[in-house]
């Protein structure tokens, strides 16, 4: 077999495999999406207090961030078991669900440190 027939098969066999990677990815994405839209997360617009009733204390309340001018409101993040909830001055702004592992790449914006 020639060098440049197998360097060909070689490629070849690469590609596939790639390709079978990328769709594992693809098929891991699809279903953490879906994992994500089955939790009943926090809804926008509740106040601590309620999010504290309705979902219990959070297993950690980080530091709140900003809060140094009116541009710039304060912005507190609980986070629980499964996901985090994000609140600007003492009101749900956003929740989402936590990543499964510090590995995982979300699809927006991903960055691959090397």
């Amino acid at each position: 077999m020639s060098l440049h027939r197998s360097s060909l098969i070689l490629a070849s066999v690469l590609v596939c495999a790639g390709a079978v990677d990328a769709a594992r990815a693809d098929t891991l994405l699809i279903e953490r999406v879906n994992q994500e839209r089955s939790h009943v997360l926090p809804a926008r617009g509740l106040s601590m207090a309620q999010v504290e009733r309705q979902y219990g204390a959070p297993t950690n309340k980080l530091s709140p961030a900003g809060g140094d001018s009116r541009w710039h409101p304060t912005i507190n993040r609980w986070v629980y078991a499964d996901y985090t909830v994000y609140f600007e001055r003492d009101r749900v702004i956003d929740a989402v669900v936590n990543r499964a592992s510090p590995e995982e790449i979300g699809p927006k914006n991903a960055v691959r440190s090397r």
